[in-house]
């Protein structure tokens, strides 16, 4: 048996983790001197009020190898086989948390580590991908070679309404560089080669610029894989929510079209307002 497994940043929604089998692992969220399973004992809202409050950013942290171990070693003792996927390895050490435990418990034949180079569904999208391959009965070394081919065709992108989040963090530097200049600046966030970067600047009230922002990507979104596209958001204003689903319907295009909100340590790192639309090139 393949068990096809994630740490808790692929931000799939539980109806999803269930209806494909997925096994998530959480990372920490920490507030002062608090820690948080990511997902399981703390939400969007509290952050965002604790950061509000506190007039600081949340610190995310991986998953240690105690908890790597623990989540895996009763799976391989079953007697399966482990494909788990990461955080894009420029961003954590989860990756390599993984790698150590699967090289310490003999099992790197059995355990297969994924470095997603992504975040977010970006991560979430190659998850599903490997899962509907495991339930179909596709072999790991099957797997794996298809996740490795889709991985670079993987587009994930968002738009943000705050920059604080992002430049206290320090995790994308062209961000930073951005706090200094023109306010209501709402940059075009792309992952490229597992960073971040800002790939366009909007400017204006953030429900018209994530419209433009979709409608940008029109031609890409019109190449991409027809199975499914995701919307995800951290707590977004419902109406726009649903403005951004609407025109992905009017695409007449995708099979699915799948709404999640982001998980702590994405919210964490991006603030509230944050919207992105996130695909696999075809």
């Amino acid at each position: 048996m393949i068990r096809i497994c994630s740490d808790s940043t692929c931000d799939l929604s539980d109806e999803l983790v269930s209806r494909y089998g997925i096994t998530i692992i959480p990372l920490h969220i920490v507030l002062g001197d608090r820690e948080y399973r990511d997902r399981v004992e703390i939400s969007q809202e509290e952050i965002f009020e604790w950061a509000d409050r506190n007039k600081s950013t949340p610190k995310t942290s991986a998953v240690s190898y105690e908890d790597a171990s623990d989540f895996v070693r009763p799976m391989l003792d079953a007697g399966g086989e482990v494909i788990i996927f990461t955080i894009s390895s420029s961003m954590s050490t989860t990756e390599n948390v993984f790698r150590m435990v699967a090289e310490d418990l003999g099992a790197t034949d059995r355990m297969h580590v994924i470095d997603s180079m992504n975040l977010s569904t970006g991560i979430g999208l190659l998850v599903v991908e490997a899962a509907v391959m495991a339930n179909e009965g596709y072999s790991s070394s099957e797997i794996v070679k298809e996740i490795e081919r889709l991985r670079p065709k993987v587009r994930a992108s968002f738009v943000i309404d705050t920059l604080t989040y992002l430049a206290r963090g320090g995790r994308c530097s062209s961000v930073v560089a951005l706090t200094g200049g023109i306010l209501k600046i709402h940059p075009k966030i792309v992952v490229r080669d597992g960073k971040m970067d800002v790939a366009k600047k909007y400017r204006g009230q953030l429900r018209a610029v994530v419209m433009d922002y979709v409608k940008d990507m029109h031609d890409e979104l019109l190449g991409a894989r027809r199975q499914r596209v995701f919307i995800t958001h951290t707590s977004s204003d419902r109406e726009m929510v649903e403005e951004v689903r609407a025109y992905l319907e009017s695409l007449g295009y995708f099979d699915e079209i799948l709404e999640t909100r982001a998980g702590g340590v994405i919210s964490s790192h991006c603030g509230p307002g944050t919207l992105g639309v996130l695909f696999i090139e075809g």
